[in-house]
């Protein structure tokens, strides 16, 4: 039990970390000129992982975030798509198709499952 509890702190911080890695990559790389900027905006993105709060418990190791909180259903991914594509928002469309992506596979890595 003691390992499987080592391993699930590692894995969970390990995902925690990619959701700073990979926005932080997308800025540097392709907002260069503005990355600090791109990177704040992609980052405030992560709020969406309030509608952790709406659950119990707010996290479950063995629960996939895709399909089962509100602001993770598939159905809004096309939306967050297409915020990508106006620019006044594409940051923010960015940042949340980074981190559905990022869920998602978190999803298949865990539970075998892309989204619930």
């Amino acid at each position: 039990m003691r390992m499987f509890n080592k391993l699930f702190r590692s894995h969970f911080m390990f995902h925690l970390l990619l959701h700073f890695i990979v926005p932080l990559l997308v800025a540097l790389i392709f907002f260069r000129e503005h990355w600090e900027k791109a990177l704040i905006i992609m980052m405030l993105t992560m709020a969406v992982d309030i509608d952790h709060l709406l659950a119990t418990p707010i996290y479950d190791p063995l629960r996939c975030s895709m399909g089962f909180h509100p602001l993770h259903q598939l159905i809004l991914v096309p939306l967050y798509l297409g915020l990508c594509f106006i620019k006044p928002v594409r940051l923010v469309g960015i940042g949340l198709m980074i981190h559905m992506l990022l869920d998602s596979i978190d999803c298949k890595v865990n539970l075998g499952v892309w989204f619930m």
